[in-house]
């Protein structure tokens, strides 16, 4: 089988983020400016499928940098309800690679007149949703034919931190990212994890699990593995995951782990351990190996905030392999099309 669009795509990721954070500058920095000028009261984030996922971890950056409660908005209740949300003094940041979803239009709509400002996120520069957003930060990500979306993902997780970096005056973040191509530039060159890949071809249902800054990198994932791999993928907080869904776990059940590079890393291994007294088999996502458990080896962002993006670009090179192995197009998968328009 000739190379995939979606390992074309993956190897791009460096590039991308490269062209994302030259072209973006000036407009970061200004938007940045405006948000911390206007001092809102909290951040709402609109979005689907993958862009959820960026805006899942953008919340945590929020939360985290800018002690802001930031909120996922449920965008059926724009477009099928028509219900208004007192919104006035907030920021309603939108995240999309085409910018066309119906659903997502009528929420940025319905958040503007109900007095929020507007942030888009967005690949598609020409699309309803960027006109008409109060503040444009383009993802620059470029064409992408794969149907599993993973530049556009990375651009989007990129561009949501190095916001937040100019909005919170995180010197060392901005430092770091400016070194993020760089880092993805040397992933892709290092070679898939074979045991990794192994393991993941024979599974048929795991857990997916994070914290913190890779809990929205364990959501992603899991999407990634039923959507290229048919795999019964779920992903949880490790804080969450013993409250119920343990109880399914038996001998030799697979857990695929994301470590974070933070304060939640003593926990999530607790977690770990403690689920593998359970029987779980874990497979942990992490900057070095571990004795224990297999594990796919990421590189390090240079931050804790940026190794989760690293980690992530490291995952989707092994689910990339592990869908072909398996047999399937990771780039046409069965009843899924690029564009997902919802209303």
């Amino acid at each position: 089988m000739s190379q995939t669009f979606m390992a074309a795509e993956i190897a791009e990721a460096g590039a991308v983020v490269r062209r994302q954070l030259a072209a973006n500058s000036a407009l970061t920095a200004k938007a940045a400016a405006g948000l911390r000028a206007r001092n809102p009261r909290f951040v709402a984030t609109v979005a689907r499928g993958s862009s959820d996922h960026a805006a899942l971890y953008l919340k945590h950056v929020i939360e985290l940098k800018l002690g802001l409660a930031c909120a996922s908005l449920g965008p059926s209740i724009a477009s099928l309800y028509h219900a208004p949300l007192k919104l006035e003094g907030a920021i309603a940041i939108a995240i999309s690679q085409s910018g066309r979803s119906p659903d997502i239009l009528a929420m940025q709509r319905a958040a503007k007149y109900q007095g929020a400002l507007s942030v888009a996120f967005v690949n598609d520069e020409t699309s309803p949703l960027a006109r008409e957003a109060d503040a444009l930060l383009p993802l620059c990500a470029g064409l992408e034919r794969s149907v599993a979306a993973t530049k556009s993902m990375i651009a989007a997780l990129t561009a949501g931190v190095s916001l937040l970096a100019h909005w919170s005056g995180d010197d060392a973040l901005l430092s770091a990212l400016q070194n993020l191509p760089s880092v993805l530039d040397a992933s892709s060159a290092t070679p898939p994890a074979a045991e990794a890949i192994a393991t993941l071809t024979t599974v048929s249902s795991l857990f997916v699990v994070g914290r913190g800054a890779t809990h929205a990198i364990a959501a992603e994932a899991a999407l990634k593995l039923k959507e290229t791999s048919a795999i019964h993928a779920e992903a949880f907080s490790s804080a969450e995951v013993l409250h119920g869904p343990a109880g399914i776990i038996g001998p030799g059940f697979p857990v695929l782990g994301f470590a974070p590079a933070d304060a939640a890393r003593a926990g999530f291994f607790d977690t770990l351990d403690r689920l593998a007294a359970f029987g779980a088999a874990p497979l942990l996502v992490d900057v070095g190996s571990h004795q224990r458990w297999p594990t796919l080896v990421a590189l390090d962002g240079g931050h804790p905030l940026l190794t989760p993006i690293a980690a992530l670009h490291a995952f989707y090179r092994a689910a990339e392999a592990t869908a072909r192995q398996r047999g399937r197009d990771p780039d046409q998968p069965p009843h899924l099309k690029k564009v997902t328009e919802t209303l």
